[in-house]
């Protein structure tokens, strides 16, 4: 296995009048053994970032470095690392096995084992045991993933790199397979960098993750962390349904502070001495109609039932809101929170 680093990592597409910048001064730390995921929109760096990571891109500036040694010199085919597209890419003139052990024809199997071993061992770990002399277009776009998987598996890489492996399935089937992966991963213990754009995929799949914009990295931490502590508006608004609100702080007491937004003051806590102005989120679960503190009316426009909850949007202050309720509202309703239960962003 192996650690990952990447220190000051810039990419540049084209003239500087003239370019693209895919990514800027990007900075990531990958431990050995953990799997760990890149999540973001379209276009904001994460494949690149994969890329380079790879070998196939190479930085405009900054390092890559697999256990500390610089991977500059070091050609893609010699770094260790296996790679699954999001097309799969299997070969369609070949069979299950004979795509699994496509990459055993450049690298010995792992010691003491025969390549038909190695191909056995790997299609019975992805559940595909029996299977191996099927032919591509005889699978499931599931079954597909899960070879292209075993096949990057099958020279025991040092490094794993996916890239929204999953993102042609429907939503039954990605969830049944990200549930294999991470105990195939967990299994291995194979260090795994993950791409996907699903912020829901990305919280529940990962040991820590790292949310990307524009081409940077926006917050790095674990899925807890991200969801409970956003530290900018990006990553508050991107991760999970979230209300973000601006503020001006009014008067202090202690470690709580009052906080106008609009014609409503609130309380809230954790805001820094050093401002006067506060952005805060506010999670729609919990916002309650039973809360004490930190009350106001909330003009509703839409429902939508979701089994146990109904997702409602509405106004406040001018402002979209998003609450959880468990019925339907009829009219406006007054809604509340702890003090607590609101995070305060770094920035405005």
């Amino acid at each position: 296995m192996t650690d990952l680093r990447l220190e000051g990592v810039s990419k540049r597409y084209g003239t500087d009048t003239g370019g693209t910048t895919a990514l800027r001064d990007v900075d990531l730390t990958v431990r050995d053994g953990e799997f760990f995921t890149l999540v973001g929109p379209s276009g904001c760096g994460k494949t690149t970032t994969l890329r380079t990571i790879a070998g196939f891109e190479e930085p405009t500036t900054g390092t890559v470095s697999f256990d500390g040694q610089p991977m500059a010199e070091v050609p893609p085919e010699e770094r260790d690392v296996g790679v699954v597209f999001q097309s799969y890419g299997l070969f369609p003139h070949m069979s299950v096995a004979e795509n699994v052990g496509y990459g055993l024809q450049f690298r010995d199997p792992p010691t003491g084992l025969t390549v038909d071993e190695r191909v056995a061992d790997l299609l019975e770990l992805v559940d595909l045991e029996g299977m191996g002399e099927r032919n591509p277009d005889q699978l499931s776009g599931g079954q597909q993933q899960r070879v292209a998987l075993a096949r990057a598996l099958a020279p025991e890489p040092d490094l794993l790199l996916l890239d929204e492996p999953m993102s042609a399935l429907d939503a039954r089937l990605r969830e049944s397979l990200r549930r294999q992966l991470t105990r195939i991963q967990s299994t291995l213990g194979v260090t795994t960098v993950y791409i996907t754009h699903d912020q829901q995929e990305a919280l529940a799949i990962s040991d820590r993750l790292a949310v990307m914009s524009d081409g940077q990295v926006e917050q790095v931490a674990t899925p807890q962390e991200i969801y409970r502590e956003p530290k900018t508006r990006f990553v508050a608004e991107f991760i999970g349904e979230n209300n973000v609100f601006d503020g001006t702080v009014l008067a202090r007491d202690g470690d709580r502070a009052q906080v106008t937004v609009g014609e409503t003051t609130l309380e809230l806590t954790g805001v820094p001495d050093s401002t006067d102005r506060v952005s805060f989120c506010v999670r729609p679960a919990t916002l309650s109609r039973t809360a004490d503190t930190n009350r106001f009316s909330v003009a509703i426009e839409t429902s939508e039932f979701r089994g146990e909850t109904v997702r409602t949007y509405g106004q406040w202050n001018g402002m979209p809101i998003i609450l959880q309720l468990t019925a339907v509202p009829e009219g406006d309703v007054t809604v509340g929170f702890d003090p607590d239960d609101a995070h305060v962003l770094d920035s405005v």
